[in-house]
C-alpha cells in the first residue's frame, strides 16, 4: 500500500540522527494545528451545533442525542484497535505511523465539512447524515491522525530530554489552539457572529477543515521515527496480537497510566462540554462575547507560564511528582468554583488555581507515556506502541463520545430548552434552575473529584525510576551505542 514511500516525494525532510530545530517548529509545534484546531472547535462547539442551531436535544424525546454519540463510539473503539494492529504492522521506510498521519491529511479536510453540511427539510435524511458524517471523522479521518500524530514523539527518539521536548512542543500547539483561538477567538469574536445562523457556521467550519490539510501534511514531512528505524525487528519477529495485549494489561505502569488517563479524560470531556453553557447561564447570558473569553483568559495565563517552567521542574522533581502536586491544586480550584459559581471573581480565582494545578499533566503526559513504552519494550523484548496508542485513543473518542451522550441525558432530563427567535426578532435563551445546577456540575464539579482520584492514583506510577538503565539495556541488545548513533548524525 505504501510502496511509494520508497520515492524522494514521500522522504522526511529531517535527517539528523538528534532533534533539530525544524522538527520541534515545523513537526510539533505548527504541524499538528489544523487538525488539532479543528477538532479543539468541535469538542466546544459541535454539540452546541447539534442543541442549537439543528435542534435536536428533543428529538425521539431526547434520546437521540444521548444515545447516538455512544453507539457511534463502539464503532470508534473497534477502528482504533485495527487501526493500532495495522500501524504496529506497517513496515515503509519512512516509518509505521508517519504514512497514516499523509494518509489523514485530505480525509480530515472532507470530513470535517460534511459534519455541517446536514441537509434540511426532511428530519430522517438529517438524522443519518449526522450520524454518517460524524462516524467518518470520528471512528475513520481523525482516528488515523490521531493515532499517528500521537506516536511521533514516542518514536521519534529514545532520548528523554528531547522526547520532553517534543512532547512539551506538540502541548503548546494545543493549548494554542484550544487555549487561544478556540477559548478566546471564538467565543468573543466568532461566535456572537455564528449565533444559530447554519451557513454560517458551515462556511467557518469549512476553512478550519481546509486549513487543517497543508499544516498536517508539515506534521509529516518534519517529523522522523528514529525508534523504528533502529531496526532489530523484523516482520518475523512480530509478536502475536494476544501477546502484545497481554503484555500491555499485565503491567501495572500501562494499567496505572491508563486508568489514569480515563479519569481524566471524563473530568475533561463533560467540563469541556459545559463550557459553553455555563458560561451561556449561569455566569454570564447567551453569547455575551465576554464571559467565555474571561474563563479563557485565566485559563491561558498559566498555560503560557507553563510553557517555561514545567519541563524545569519535571527534570528536577520528577514528571509523576510534579504531576501529582498539580492535580492536587486541580481539585482545590474546581471546589472553589463549585462552591461559588456565580461569582465572576471567584470563579475567576478558582479558575487560575485549577489551570495552575494542570499544567504538570498537559506538559508531560506523552513523555510519561513514552517512558512507559520503553518499560515494556524493555520487560517484553518488543515494542506495542500501536496497540498502546489505539487503546489510548479508544480511551479519548470514547470517553468523549460517551461523556457527550451522558451530558446530553442530563441537560434533556433537566429540562434543557434551545433558544430561539420572539415573534419581535428577540433572541429568548434561558434555563431553570435544575438546568443550570446540572450546567454547574459539569463544568467545575465532576473535576473537584477527579483531581482528588489522580493524585492518589499518580502515588503508584514511578516508572521514572528505572527508565534510564532499561533503556541502556535495549540499545545494548540492539548493539546501539553512543558512536553509532554519532556516526548516523
Amino acid at each position: 500500500m505504501f510502496k511509494a514511500m520508497d520515492q524522494p516525494l514521500f522522504h522526511s525532510r529531517i535527517k539528523s540522527a538528534d532533534v533539530q530545530k525544524s522538527e520541534k517548529w515545523l513537526g510539533y509545534l505548527f504541524g499538528p494545528m489544523g487538525a488539532l484546531l479543528l477538532n479543539a472547535v468541535l469538542a466546544t462547539y459541535l454539540n452546541v451545533y447539534y442543541t442549537d442551531v439543528l435542534k435536536l436535544t428533543s428529538l425521539w424525546g431526547g434520546v437521540f442525542l444521548s444515545v447516538f454519540p455512544i453507539i457511534s463510539k463502539v464503532i470508534d473503539a473497534i477502528t482504533n484497535v485495527i487501526m493500532g494492529y495495522v500501524i504496529d504492522r506497517t513496515k515503509t521506510a519512512e516509518g509505521k505511523a508517519r504514512p497514516w498521519l499523509l494518509l489523514s491529511a485530505p480525509l480530515v479536510c472532507v470530513s470535517g465539512i460534511l459534519l455541517f453540511t446536514v441537509p434540511e427539510g426532511n428530519k430522517t435524511v438529517e438524522v443519518i447524515w449526522v450520524m454518517l458524517s460524524y462516524n467518518l471523522f470520528y471512528s475513520f479521518s481523525y482516528t488515523i491522525f490521531n493515532m499517528s500524530h500521537n506516536l511521533m514523539a514516542p518514536l521519534s527518539t529514545r532520548n528523554t530530554e528531547q522526547r520532553g521536548q517534543l512532547s512539551v512542543f506538540n502541548q503548546i500547539a494545543t493549548i494554542m489552539m484550544s487555549g487561544i483561538l478556540v477559548a478566546l477567538i471564538f467565543p468573543m469574536v466568532i461566535m456572537p457572529m455564528l449565533g444559530v445562523d447554519k451557513s454560517k457556521w458551515i462556511t467557518v467550519m469549512s476553512v478550519l477543515s481546509i486549513i487543517a490539510l497543508p499544516l498536517t501534511l508539515m506534521e509529516y514531512y518534519f517529523t522522523k521515527e528514529r525508534v523504528t528505524l533502529e531496526g532489530g525487528e523484523s516482520e518475523e519477529d512480530k509478536p502475536p496480537f494476544a501477546a502484545q495485549l497481554k503484555a500491555i494489561f499485565t503491567d501495572k505502569y500501562m494499567v496505572i497510566i491508563l486508568v489514569y488517563f480515563l479519569i481524566y479524560t471524563v473530568g475533561a470531556s463533560i467540563k469541556n462540554l459545559g463550557l459553553v453553557y455555563y458560561c451561556n447561564y449561569v455566569l454570564g447570558t447567551y453569547n455575551d462575547g465576554k464571559t467565555q473569553t474571561l474563563i479563557s483568559v485565566i485559563g491561558g495565563i498559566p498555560m503560557g507560564i507553563g510553557i517555561f517552567a514545567v519541563w524545569p521542574l519535571a527534570k528536577k522533581f520528577g514528571k509523576r511528582n510534579v504531576t501529582m502536586i498539580g492535580f492536587i491544586l486541580y481539585a482545590i480550584g474546581s471546589a472553589i468554583c463549585w462552591l461559588f459559581p456565580t461569582n465572576m471573581v471567584i470563579v475567576l480565582i478558582g479558575q487560575f488555581i485549577k489551570n495552575i494545578g494542570g499544567l504538570p499533566c498537559a506538559y508531560v503526559f506523552m513523555a510519561l507515556f513514552a517512558d512507559v513504552l520503553d518499560h515494556l519494550e524493555w520487560k517484553h523484548h518488543f515494542r506495542v506502541d500501536g496497540i498502546a496508542m489505539s487503546i489510548y485513543n479508544i480511551i479519548a473518542v470514547s470517553t468523549v463520545g460517551i461523556c457527550t451522550g451522558i451530558f446530553n441525558a442530563m441537560l434533556a432530563k433537566s429540562g434543557y430548552a434551545a433558544p430561539y427567535y420572539s415573534n419581535a426578532g428577540e433572541l429568548i435563551a434561558t434555563q431553570t434552575e435544575a438546568v443550570k445546577s446540572t450546567i454547574t456540575f459539569a463544568f467545575v464539579g465532576l473535576e473537584a473529584i477527579t483531581g482528588v482520584v489522580l493524585a492518589i492514583l499518580l502515588i503508584f506510577l514511578n516508572v521514572e525510576k528505572n527508565i534510564d538503565q532499561e533503556q541502556a539495556e535495549i540499545k545494548e541488545r540492539k548493539g546501539i551505542t553512543e558512536v553509532t548513533e554519532q556516526n548516523e548524525a
